[in-house]
């Protein structure tokens, strides 16, 4: 039974834990959901991979909070884009056209944390906002 629990918690969080994973740029989810992507908050490892794959039409992928010394790259529109994490901590990213509508998402590198208030401090607008401390409160 607590085996079948964990199985069924695993399939219907919106967090995702892997070595590689796949992540799509949506204009809308399968709950109705619009601007988002298919994983809102990814945990990984150091060395995983994530792709990125627009799904659909007009999205991208901006860092726009990370650790220190990590470089905030900002992919091309409508293209797939790949980011291996080499160091611990929050990652925070944002689609550039629909930031103001929270199309944003997070990725957790490992369990180091340190960096958690520079990220609740990043200045975001409209919908990023609320949306923000809600992906914030499942870490």
């Amino acid at each position: 039974m607590i085996r079948l629990f964990t199985v069924l918690f695993f399939m219907f969080t919106s967090s995702a834990y892997a070595a590689d994973l796949t992540i799509d740029m949506l204009n809308k989810n399968a709950d109705g959901e619009r601007m988002v992507y298919s994983t809102e908050v990814a945990k990984v490892a150091i060395g995983d991979t994530i792709t990125w794959l627009p799904a659909s039409k007009g999205h991208n992928v901006h860092f726009i909070s990370a650790p220190d010394g990590i470089e905030l790259v900002k992919s091309k529109m409508n293209k797939d884009f790949s980011f291996t994490f080499e160091k611990e901590g929050i990652y925070l990213y944002q689609c550039t056209p629909h930031k103001s509508m929270g199309m944003i998402g997070l990725v957790v590198v490992g369990e180091n944390t340190d960096n958690l208030d520079s990220v609740k401090k990043t200045k975001v607008v409209g919908k990023t906002k609320k949306k923000l401390k809600e992906l914030l409160s499942n870490i």
